[in-house]
């Protein structure tokens, strides 16, 4: 199985590769990708010298250009399938149809992934999406059972990549509403939930800490509470007489346990979230993950998963909690 991890930044690439990364996924320093956070991603020259680092020791970049332009602005991701051809990436990974159509036309030798955000859950989509845009890989939304997923890699078409460990989406990935509820930027349109111009901290005189997203109250944190990148979906909200998280608790996904499941299933590869993640979190996950899949490699049947594998990643986890959110679902 290909480890495939984050890279927001050239130092956060250079990290990924180091640790063992088989492949990194980036992005441009725009909305053509679903991570557009300010200071976040590459320019040309950055992202020519990460592809240039990752040849080097025969790794290889895919680029993520998989939001949904509308009619007047697909141009400009037209323009980012040419620039990706033109870099030398690996592969783009893309959800909307305009865009992997130009690409199939335009790039034929360009291999196409079918994003996360194209939501793609059964064999006929992944066939249709194989047919009519020629997709080499599919990545499959956070939503589906391990037993779907087994039942996928029998009937897909091309290889599956599956999310192995990262922040969780509550939603089938390409369906929020959540943050253009809010905002009025979709970040499936615009590239990211809750834009930081949107956000404000507010301190308060008993050392606690609000955060409002366009207005929106979204959570009050303890003087020395923890904090992360407030997003609607995981904010704390009064509701029935009780503040808590009613839609989703900051929790990170972690399948570490069912590595050898997934392996003898046949998914191709295992993906790790995070291009808004530091250098540090980049480093620590890809090395774990790097571990556990080559000592499943040189012994599958004496495999079994180690408990520093699972503190270093717990330690990096969102809310430093894991789960394995939908993986476990008792009905498939």
């Amino acid at each position: 199985m290909q480890l495939v991890c984050p890279a927001g930044n050239l130092p956060a690439l250079r990290a990924a590769i180091d640790a063992g990364a088989d492949a990194v996924y980036a992005g441009f320093r725009d909305q053509t990708n679903a991570r557009a956070f300010p200071g976040l991603n590459f320019d040309l020259r950055e992202l020519r010298q990460g592809i240039a680092y990752a040849h080097a020791l025969d790794r290889q970049v895919y680029l993520a250009l998989n939001t949904y332009p509308d009619s007047v602005r697909l141009p400009y991701w037209q323009a980012a399938v040419d620039q990706a051809a033109e870099l030398g990436v690996d592969a783009i990974i893309a959800a909307e149809p305009g865009v992997l159509d130009y690409a199939c036309r335009a790039h034929p030798q360009l291999a196409r992934h079918l994003s996360v955000q194209g939501s793609a859950t059964t064999a006929p989509a992944l066939k249709y999406a194989y047919e009519r845009f020629g997709i080499a890989r599919a990545v499959l939304p956070r939503v589906l059972s391990v037993q779907q997923v087994e039942r996928l890699c029998e009937a897909a078409p091309v290889p599956l990549e599956v999310f192995a460990f990262g922040s969780l989406c509550i939603m089938v990935e390409g369906r929020c509403q959540l943050s253009s509820y809010v905002t009025g930027m979709s970040p499936n349109r615009h590239g990211v939930c809750s834009p930081a111009s949107f956000v404000r901290w507010d301190e308060h005189a008993d050392r606690s800490r609000s955060v409002r997203v366009n207005g929106m109250l979204i959570d009050r944190f303890a003087e020395g509470e923890p904090a992360g990148y407030p997003t609607v979906c995981k904010g704390r909200y009064a509701v029935g007489g009780e503040v808590f998280h009613a839609l989703e608790e900051p929790t990170s996904l972690n399948t570490l346990e069912l590595l050898p499941r997934l392996a003898q299933a046949g998914v191709a590869a295992l993906k790790i979230e995070g291009r808004q993640r530091g250098v540090a979190y980049v480093r620590a996950v890809a090395s774990t993950w790097r571990q556990a899949i080559d000592r499943y490699r040189q012994a599958p049947e004496r495999w079994t998963t180690e408990a520093a594998w699972q503190q270093a990643l717990s330690a990096h986890a969102e809310g430093q909690q894991t789960t394995l959110g939908p993986y476990h679902r008792a009905w498939h």
